[in-house]
């Protein structure tokens, strides 16, 4: 399966954004994603997930503010991110696995996205 993400881009402090991630294939509804990010110089880290049944999973620092949520029917998977914080920066990607579970960890993945890039300013 092919992911790609949209949706990145410039915000100030307290604005949002929506990410989306198109999947290609016929069985999407069977897989659990996630999103992950990655800022310079730190390592990738785990954002949120969401099972194929819709059980959702969030990182301690997004709860609240961040919202995972998919849509079968168009094999896409979205993160809609409110009260940005400059410390949101970093580029996004969207992951997928074959698997009836929730995952939090990337070596889980099996596809990743290309990334996109989110810049809060303060």
């Amino acid at each position: 399966v092919q992911l790609v993400e949209s949706g990145g881009g410039l915000v100030q402090a307290g604005g949002s954004l929506r990410l989306s991630c198109a999947a290609s294939g016929r069985t999407f509804s069977s897989y659990a994603m996630g999103w992950f990010r990655q800022s310079p110089g730190k390592e990738r880290e785990f954002v949120a997930a969401i099972s194929w049944s819709g059980v959702r999973y969030y990182a301690d620092f997004v709860k609240g503010r961040f919202t995972i949520s998919r849509d079968n029917a168009k094999n896409s998977v979205y993160l809609q991110m409110n009260s940005l914080k400059p410390e949101d920066t970093a580029v996004y990607s969207c992951a997928g696995v074959l698997a009836s579970g929730i995952y939090l960890r990337g070596r889980e993945y099996d596809y990743w996205g290309q990334g996109t890039q989110v810049t809060v300013s303060s």
